[in-house]
């Protein structure tokens, strides 16, 4: 059973606006059992250009599903989440079975998949994860800016770095707005 917890950002949740919300999320309990239980943290944001950002979080002992998406529609973008959700738990599932067919934990937590579009997603081609590259590099000790700027020289979207104050292990990243944000590990 899942428990919300809407929030919204320049914009009122509306009753409309929560029952939409509950009724298509809660759509992803089909895939687990009865004693499924967890929270589902939503965030609504409408921006000056009338786009919506809705994000819905729902942290699991062994997962945690996320998935953000923006539309200029509310009740569209609440709907391409579900689709976004679903494809996470199927993809979950399909590497918990194959890795632990009879063996309890993660996969306790799935229900049988017996309707058709469980079983046609069953027979589609299972995605592998294969690393193509690897990477060796010193950590070298810098400050939050100077991985900033590494991480623009590089051209790249994220940067690992050894914090010279803490001197634990940080990472940078660019995000979708153009901001930057800091991963601290501990």
């Amino acid at each position: 059973m899942l428990k919300f917890n809407i929030r919204g950002e320049n914009v009122e949740v509306t009753p409309a606006i929560r029952e939409h919300v509950e009724n298509k999320v809660n759509k992803v309990e089909r895939y687990f059992n009865e004693e499924f239980q967890a929270n589902a943290h939503v965030n609504l944001k409408v921006y000056n250009d009338s786009q919506t950002k809705v994000e819905v979080t729902i942290p699991m002992k062994n997962l945690t599903l996320r998935a953000e998406e923006r539309h200029n529609d509310l009740y569209a973008a609440v709907d391409l989440i579900v689709d976004k959700l679903e494809r996470q738990i199927r993809k979950h599932k399909t590497k918990v079975n194959r890795k632990f067919r009879e063996r309890e934990g993660v996969g306790a937590y799935f229900a049988n998949f017996q309707s058709p579009e469980q079983v046609a997603y069953q027979e589609e081609k299972e995605e592998d994860y294969h690393i193509v590259r690897t990477k060796q590099f010193q950590l070298k000790p810098m400050d939050q800016e100077e991985a900033v700027l590494q991480m623009d020289m590089l051209g790249h979207n994220f940067y690992v770095f050894t914090d010279a104050e803490s001197d634990g292990t940080h990472i940078v990243y660019k995000r979708k707005d153009g901001k930057y944000g800091l991963i601290e590990t501990n």
